[in-house]
């Protein structure tokens, strides 16, 4: 991947000093940033404006770009600003320009200039950024575009003018980096990888013999590209070459990736008006990987159908299959996903790891006193059911298993029904539900209670079936482990009475309710002091006071976390104890913010936004991921008052 930087378009310029040559008035010699000055000097923003702007500035406790600062206050708009760099082209450098825009650090720019230092061949600021994570290559080409005024192209996605391309030697395009598109006019519209790069323009206009109107894409897009309409006899490029390689390899590959990344749970496969996009769910947030042509669209769904058993005939309604992929050995179960959109099939393949290593409970990441209370009065119960409850992706199967863990001996009796195993545990026996030889959750539960168990593992409670066989169950003195979909414990709770299991019987066997999230960890390498900002404050329901005695943390970015800030993830959790009043509530039929309020008096429960904020508190986790991640259905206590009802811990999951 090559992405080319601008360190100025003036000739004989030196990159060491300053760019900006034109006198400012005595009044404005402050370093106010390139952008800026232009701004003034165009006459679109005022001293006056400045001044206030800085003043706003000054007061922010972890400021944002003043750039973006003039923008929030309606100083400036986003079309003024591409004018005037336009109006500008010489007149700036790509460093300056994408950490005034707040697209990168001033420490991501002194890091990528670093880098280009030691560098030998030395690479473009530009491709170092992209290289080490500093910024997307999408945003990049974007910002690029921007500045320079000339039109974006990604030659992978829109139609090229073969007649253009075999006039010229496809050599000379693949060394310097270009690609007809299509005549305009009199014209030649051409992508380059570097527009301002003389001998690459001096080339294309020789080879065209025309004028040439340069447009701006990545390298690899181009290089891709030229592979993909190269002549006969050409040999093949040190490139990805998705025209020739086959489906079954682009797949593969496709998976190996998402296996290599370790932290990616799900593969998205969108199909776009123009593109077939890929995305990675990595430590619970989608992040691109890379785009395929439309035309590949149709191969890739038939070869992943094939892969799971769906129908390849069908297009009109929505499939799901399952696989399991062989890496090295060691088997990944799959389960798939087919939606139909409007362009086509979109794709969820889901990675369930068969794992052998259980987490200790210990290690979950729950509060020291939380996971006393946890132990005590639900994992050591004889019998009664235990339920974890939270989204997709929040950690719910590891929770269950690290209890299942706890229980595991030999004197005990230990059974499963789930969709699929993702845990293999030695000495417990293990179901894996398979509709497709209607080996079902229902025909599975009908038999586990006649299997003579201790405890029963129920994967998920889909329906009333499954609620009534787990209530039944802990009837009959097992102890019942099983997971949810609810938003918070009390939900749970509400969910079960929804699915017409009385409040009686609710009341009697459920011993508690844990309800989860996942939450990004800051990364330790690059982590920094952070202070909330007033509206972080506001939207936790704190004051400066509430949160004495913390040590909030957030990641700067840096190569070890792909400079996110994060690495790795914490489960934050919720834990109800039913006591007597709760089980009164339940038996009232109480609404659901009532029974929330009988819990947190009476059993001193903590909520998910209290136990992540306590976490944030200790640099864990960020106020960002917090918000972003949890409920805020009550005020949260003050910091103190949280820390005394749990301790706290910093655990890993």
């Amino acid at each position: 991947m090559q992405v080319f930087s601008v360190n100025t378009i003036m000739p004989n310029n030196d990159p060491g000093k300053p760019v900006f040559t034109e006198k400012l008035p005595n009044h404005q010699h402050q370093e106010y940033g390139e952008v800026i000055k232009m701004l003034l000097l165009d006459n679109l923003l005022t001293q006056k404006q400045l001044q206030y702007a800085l003043r706003i500035y000054a007061k922010l406790k972890t400021p944002d770009p003043l750039l973006v600062v003039l923008k929030e206050l309606k100083y400036i708009s986003d079309e003024q600003i591409q004018n005037t760099l336009r109006s500008h082209l010489a007149s700036i450098r790509i460093g300056s320009l994408l950490v005034e825009l707040g697209l990168i650090k001033s420490s991501d720019l002194e890091a990528g200039l670093t880098i280009q230092s030691t560098e030998t061949p030395k690479r473009k600021l530009g491709e170092v950024l992209v290289a080490h994570n500093f910024i997307d290559e999408r945003k990049m080409i974007e910002v690029l575009s921007m500045q320079l005024g000339f039109p974006q192209v990604d030659p992978e996605f829109v139609e090229i003018d073969r007649n253009l391309l075999i006039r010229v030697p496809f050599q000379a395009c693949w060394m310097h980096s270009f690609i007809p598109i299509r005549r305009d006019g009199d014209a030649v519209l051409v992508a380059f990888a570097d527009p301002l790069d003389h001998r690459d323009l001096d080339r294309a206009r020789e080879l065209f013999q025309s004028d040439i109107i340069a447009a701006i894409a990545s390298k690899k897009s181009i290089q891709t590209t030229l592979q993909q309409n190269k002549p006969t006899g050409v040999p093949r490029q040190n490139a990805a070459d998705q025209g020739e390689v086959s489906v079954v390899t682009i797949v593969d590959d496709l998976i190996l990736s998402a296996i290599k990344e370790k932290n990616v749970s799900d593969i998205h496969i969108e199909p776009m008006r123009d593109r077939l996009r890929i995305r990675f769910r990595m430590d619970g947030v989608l992040v691109h990987h890379k785009d395929f042509p439309v035309r590949l669209i149709p191969a890739i769904t038939s070869r992943i159908k094939i892969l799971c058993g769906a129908n390849i005939a069908e297009k009109r309604r929505h499939q799901g299959g399952r696989m399991v992929f062989n890496n090295e050995g060691r088997e990944m179960d799959m389960r798939i996903s087919f939606y139909v959109t409007i362009h086509g099939e979109k794709i969820v393949m889901r990675l369930l790891n068969r794992q052998n290593e259980l987490l200790r409970i210990e290690d979950l990441g729950m509060q020291p006193r939380m996971l006393e209370r946890f132990r005590i009065d639900a994992l050591d119960t004889p019998s009664g059911v235990l339920i974890v409850t939270g989204p997709t992706g929040s950690g719910k199967t590891t929770t269950v298993y690290s209890c299942i863990n706890y229980l595991n001996n030999p004197e005990t009796s230990i059974i499963t029904a789930e969709e699929p195993v993702e845990y293999i545990v030695e000495g417990i026996a293990q179901c894996s539900i398979i509709p497709g030889i209607n080996l079902t959750f229902e025909e599975t539960l009908r038999h586990i209670v006649r299997q003579d168990p201790d405890v029963v593992v129920i994967g998920e409670i889909r329906d009333s079936y499954s609620a009534d066989v787990a209530v039944q169950a802990a009837l009959t003195g097992h102890k019942v482990l099983t997971t949810f979909h609810t938003e918070d414990s009390i939900g749970g709770l509400i969910r079960l009475l929804n699915m017409d299991i009385d409040a009686f019987l609710i009341s009697s066997t459920v011993l508690c309710v844990a309800a989860q999230r996942l939450l990004r960890r800051v990364c330790n390498i690059c982590a920094a002091p952070y202070q909330p900002t007033t509206a972080d404050l506001q939207r936790m329901g704190y004051t400066t006071q509430g949160l004495a005695g913390s040590t909030f943390r957030k990641g700067r970015g840096c190569i070890e976390c792909r400079h996110t800030g994060y690495k790795g993830r914490i489960a934050i959790y919720e834990l109800l104890i039913l006591n007597e009043d709760v089980r009164d509530g339940l038996l009232d039929h109480k609404a659901g913010h009532q029974i929330r309020k009988i819990s947190i008096e009476s059993t001193g429960l903590v909520t998910l936004l209290e136990d992540g904020i306590l976490k944030a508190s200790d640099g864990i986790t960020t106020v960002d991921e917090v918000l972003r991640c949890l409920p805020r259905l009550v005020k949260p206590r003050p910091l103190h008052e949280i820390r005394r009802l749990l301790g706290g811990v910093n655990c890993e999951f």
